[in-house]
């Protein structure tokens, strides 16, 4: 394996099987996730409507390529269009959120005929080539060569950077005149590609409104907006089905990407956007995984107990109390500087007491105490921040959040 394969913890576990919210690794050791495959067990794990749809699937036949007819890839993509609030909405299935962004870049750069890319600081995107080139996160930006030419805006960090001290109404207006100006030096973009929550850089979002009032200035000269729904889709925010809909007073977005989740741990990535958009394209253009029926069984039914058992309306729920508990605990601890987030997509700022400096060593002494308690967690940040990154199953339990709250107290006392 390559040496920038990163592995979590001191001493790497291995996670051998799951049940619901519990992992246990290759030792027998029983832990409580709450970071879910890097926000990829959305439901829960061996989840089994989802077990019983993979393995009668297997059964029947698990691959035939897009060169067929596929039912259950037609299935899911009438149910993701539906969802999507986007009009005559069209769905190319991928294997990855990396995959899925790609494409949409390719969609938006041969529709406007325009290789400029808006992107937002702190934002990260996937590892090819491409979404590394619109990736503001130095951490996840190994090479600055790109068939792209990216121009950063303000706006997805609330707490830091220039307008941080201004409220939230002057801090989106004067992102919107940064967004002028930046469009006033430059030849048309094609897109702005956002994730309304970022994921990576440590959970940090805008005020709400933010890209909506972008929409506007975007919409002047044609500018699409690409939502990068990745890790903020399918009711994690809790008040959202769609993060974007945070954004949504001038409509939906021209393009919506998504991965992760609606696999539930299966290899499920993809693309929605409006017809003409995505019928742009003048060649021929396959997945041979993307859509394979194995996978597009997975994601139906995963979407579909999401759906009947309300877990947006959990993640609210239980995401509320899990935000309130955990900014209790850090209001008694120098070292964190904001617990941040909305439904079960939450990230704990961390510094060095009495700055505002990052604290990385902290993160990842928290990081080791945590596991230590039986609680798995993540961690992030970007630019001069360090941030633990908290994403339970979405069919979290009042009782699990608890106790997952109770083991992060005690792991953030140990490292101040």
């Amino acid at each position: 394996m390559p040496d920038w394969l990163a592995l979590y913890y001191d001493r790497p576990m291995e996670i051998a099987h799951g049940e619901g919210r519990h992992v246990w690794d290759s030792e027998g050791n029983r832990y409580l996730d709450f970071f879910g495959g890097i926000l990829t067990t959305m439901t829960a794990h061996a989840l089994p409507e989802v077990t019983k749809a993979v393995s009668e699937q297997a059964a029947r036949i698990i691959h035939s390529s897009t060169l067929y007819l596929n039912r259950p890839m037609v299935d899911l993509a009438e149910r993701i269009a539906q969802l999507s609030g986007i009009p005559d909405a069209r769905v190319f299935f991928t294997t990855s959120g990396t995959e899925a962004n790609d494409t949409a870049l390719l969609l938006a750069t041969t529709y406007r005929r325009s290789n400029t890319l808006l992107a937002m600081r702190n934002s990260y995107h996937g590892r090819s080539f491409s979404a590394v080139g619109i990736t503001g996160n130095r951490s996840w930006s190994p090479t600055s060569l790109s068939p792209l030419q990216t121009l950063y805006v303000h706006g997805g960090v609330r707490h830091r950077g220039p307008f941080a001290e201004l409220d939230d109404r002057a801090f989106t207006d004067a992102c919107v005149a940064d967004l002028r100006d930046l469009l006033g030096q430059t030849r048309p973009p094609a897109a702005l590609i956002a994730e309304p929550v970022q994921g990576v850089g440590g959970f940090t979002s805008p005020p709400d409104g933010l890209y909506a009032a972008f929409r506007e200035v975007l919409d002047e000269q044609g500018i699409l907006w690409i939502a990068d729904e990745v890790q903020t889709g399918w009711g994690r925010t809790g008040d959202h089905f769609w993060g974007w809909q945070a954004h949504g007073r001038n409509g939906p977005p021209d393009i919506v990407t998504f991965a992760k989740g609606i696999g539930n741990g299966m290899s499920i990535g993809g693309v929605i956007a409006r017809s003409e958009i995505m019928n742009c394209l003048d060649a021929n253009s396959i997945s041979t995984f993307g859509g394979t029926q194995i996978t597009m069984a997975a994601g139906l039914a995963n979407l579909t107990y999401l759906l009947e058992h309300d877990l947006q309306g959990n993640a609210r729920r239980v995401g509320g109390l899990l935000i309130e508990r955990l900014r209790a605990a850090a209001a008694r601890l120098p070292g964190v500087r904001e617990v941040r987030g909305r439904g079960l997509m939450i990230g704990i700022e961390l510094v060095r007491p009495g700055t505002d400096e990052a604290d990385p060593r902290a993160a990842a002494t928290v990081l080791e105490a945590a596991r230590d308690g039986g609680l798995l967690i993540g961690k992030g940040g970007g630019h001069d921040s360090s941030a633990l990154r908290i994403a339970p199953p979405l069919s979290l339990t009042v009782a699990e959040a608890e106790e997952g709250a109770a083991i992060l107290e005690r792991a953030l006392r140990s490292a101040y």
